[in-house]
């Protein structure tokens, strides 16, 4: 992230092409919810998922699972850590709180562009 946890039009660049893998997507939206308390993540329900459960009911193998893992924590959408034989995986608030705002605030439209010809660039405004 750039400072101040302000994503920039590259940053989220690689968000939305992290997230344009459906598994990817559903693993994502899955750790989101453990942020927000809405599953019981690991045995001791705090807010991350154990690397190791991702994957069991979303029908995705364990290999596949650390791929995405990968793709989402190299967009810096999540963080990991490990605890004895297990690596615990958490989405990224300061992420969470800039998607929320892009897609919610005024800033979203600074990104929306017409076709331009020659230096005929504007932005629209919805």
């Amino acid at each position: 992230m750039s400072k101040d946890n302000i994503p920039n039009t590259v940053e989220y660049a690689e968000i939305f092409k992290a997230l344009s893998n459906p598994k990817r997507l559903q693993i994502y939206t899955r750790l989101t919810h453990c942020n927000n308390g809405g599953l019981s993540c690991c045995s001791d329900e705090r807010n991350y998922e154990c690397a190791g459960n991702l994957g069991k009911d979303l029908d995705i193998s364990p290999s596949t699972v650390s791929h995405h893992l990968k793709e989402l924590y190299r967009a810096g959408m999540i963080k990991t850590a490990r605890h004895a034989q297990r690596i615990r995986v958490w989405a990224d608030q300061g992420v969470l709180n800039s998607l929320a705002d892009f897609f919610g605030s005024n800033n979203a439209k600074q990104y929306i562009f017409l076709p331009c010809k020659f230096d005929n660039c504007r932005i629209l405004n919805y």
